[in-house]
């Protein structure tokens, strides 16, 4: 059973990212803004690993789709 908790940093841990409030925001701004035409688990800069948990969770609407959507969001212009 997995405990962790599903906020928005955590998924950066979850990634393998760095996860402080400086590494997400800097994450963000390089990597922003993403094309609408792109969905997110397609952008390049995922490994294929990467890639492939997002796209599962937000499939499968599974615990962390929310924290996947915020940053779906916080990508986009």
């Amino acid at each position: 059973m997995d405990l962790t908790p599903h906020t928005f940093h955590a998924l950066f841990e979850q990634l393998g990212l760095p996860s402080t409030e400086a590494d997400v925001q800097g994450f963000i701004a390089k990597n922003r803004p993403l094309p609408e035409t792109v969905r997110l688990a397609d952008a390049p800069w995922w490994t294929a690993a990467q890639a492939q948990f997002l796209r599962e969770e937000l499939l499968e609407d599974a615990d962390w789709a929310e924290a996947v959507d915020q940053l779906n969001l916080a990508l986009r212009d």
